[in-house]
């Protein structure tokens, strides 16, 4: 006896394109397989080898970013149903469960330029690395013996700082970050509070806090608490955030005085 064909499981991905920043925004719809374990990645990997909208039509392939697929490099952020995401950590059958539609919706984030489709330019948050010299100055230390030590709990509370992977979902999520505006974000300041706390990184310190006394720094941050509640790494910006004020205003007394 032959076993009755039972039709293949299917969903629907809506997905909403754009050929370049200045070129208008279209959507397009595609049918895809269910599969076990299957992230928001290997949807789109799908969808790049079958390129056919529900319409019938072939249409060019989706063009998105992403590098390891284990949430650590922060390229493949996306608009996941309406909340910024990792697209790699996202699963299909959990996303479609917790919203109760027979669809996914993905669309680019809105704070960057669009390079194509799903792919944006997130060039401004590794331009804000600069501004806050988002590194350690180790020019000539080679031949001082071993570095400056850390307690435990320091170590600890700068492990935190350290998992950002500038993928951006804190600044999509900001309403103070836009793409027209000079606010530096949350992820910049959390960093510049990352190497301020660092014994040879604090040489910098003076330099990183007169950055974000200026325009576009910590006094622009409105405090809504977006960024913290969508990162995925759980990095504690808000806390960030107000470190990074209270540093701020013992060095605004400091070179008040000092220039007296």
């Amino acid at each position: 006896m032959i076993a009755p064909h039972t039709p293949e499981k299917t969903f629907l991905v809506r997905i909403q394109r754009q050929d370049g920043e200045s070129q208008p925004a279209y959507w397009q719809e595609f049918e895809v397989p269910v599969k076990p374990a299957q992230n928001i990645i290997s949807v789109l990997q799908y969808i790049a080898a079958n390129p056919v909208t529900t319409s019938g039509e072939q249409v060019e392939p989706v063009v998105w970013d992403s590098g390891c697929l284990e949430e650590v490099c922060g390229a493949c952020t996306m608009v996941v149903d309406g909340q910024v995401r990792q697209s790699c950590s996202c699963l299909a059958n959990e996303q479609l469960a917790k919203t109760g539609k027979d669809h996914i919706e993905l669309t680019p984030m809105t704070k960057f330029p669009v390079v194509r489709d799903l792919f944006v330019d997130r060039q401004r948050m590794f331009d804000n690395l600069k501004k806050i010299k988002g590194w350690v100055p180790i020019d000539g230390t080679h031949d001082l013996g071993p570095g400056p030590t850390e307690t435990p709990e320091q170590q600890e509370e700068r492990y935190a700082y350290s998992r950002c992977m500038t993928c951006g979902c804190c600044l999509e999520a900001c309403p103070q970050f836009t793409k027209d505006n000079e606010f530096i974000g949350a992820q910049a300041i959390a960093q510049a509070l990352y190497f301020n706390q660092h014994e040879t990184g604090k040489k910098l310190k003076s330099e990183r806090l007169d950055e974000l006394s200026g325009p576009g720094g910590v006094a622009d941050c409105g405090n809504a608490q977006n960024c913290v509640k969508v990162c995925p790494k759980e990095i504690p910006l808000t806390q960030a955030i107000a470190k990074v004020g209270r540093q701020l205003t013992v060095h605004a007394v400091k070179s008040f005085f000092s220039s007296k």
